[in-house]
């Protein structure tokens, strides 16, 4: 169950980046950030796994809205 909530987050956030819809992707974030960690916490995935989904996501979300990303 955790596992499957924490994927449909991800669809869910993947999914508004491809639509480009920044405000919509910007209000997901936090949301989607607390599942990963927890799922980091909960052991369903590695804590380095976590921080790469975090980023790839934070960094498509930064690249839509104009701001640039940190290298």
């Amino acid at each position: 169950m955790r596992r499957s909530r924490m994927r449909l987050t991800i669809r869910t956030m993947r999914k508004a980046l491809e639509k480009k819809d920044v405000p919509a992707a910007t209000a997901l974030l936090p949301g989607t950030f607390s599942i990963v960690d927890r799922a980091a916490k909960w052991g369903i995935i590695q804590d380095n796994t976590a921080a790469r989904y975090k980023a790839r996501i934070h960094k498509r979300l930064k690249a839509l809205s104009g701001t640039p990303a940190a290298a």
